[in-house]
């Protein structure tokens, strides 16, 4: 019995500390943290133009609602590091980025989230 209320203590404590991280980890913000450059090396043919370097970023303000976010954030991190582009949202908005919207999978579906 001792040891049955030790592991039930015990289970709480974990459960209270993993909560206390994952508030830790919420930055407070309204998730609308979208990078989007208005100048690239198309210029303003390119309105939603992305360095590389910013890909993590973007795709980050992208997938924040997914409810797969790793799948999401490796798809669109593919997408962008070849298109150099990702669309504004959480979704929808593929027009901006034709590379983005026309990027397909083997099987013939979109590729970008």
């Amino acid at each position: 019995m001792a040891i049955s209320k030790f592991l039930l203590v015990t289970m709480v404590l974990i459960s209270l500390f993993v909560f206390c991280l994952v508030e830790a980890d919420d930055d407070g913000g309204d998730g609308d943290n979208q990078v989007v450059y208005t100048a690239g090396p198309e210029g303003a043919n390119n309105p939603t133009y992305i360095p590389t370097s910013e890909c993590g970023t973007a795709c980050e303000a992208r997938c924040s609602l997914a409810s797969r976010h790793k799948m999401c954030l490796r798809a669109c991190g593919t997408c962008c590091t070849r298109c150099n582009c990702v669309p504004p949202g959480t979704s929808g908005n593929q027009d901006l980025c034709p590379c983005y919207r026309d990027m397909l999978t083997h099987h013939g579906k979109h590729k970008c989230p």
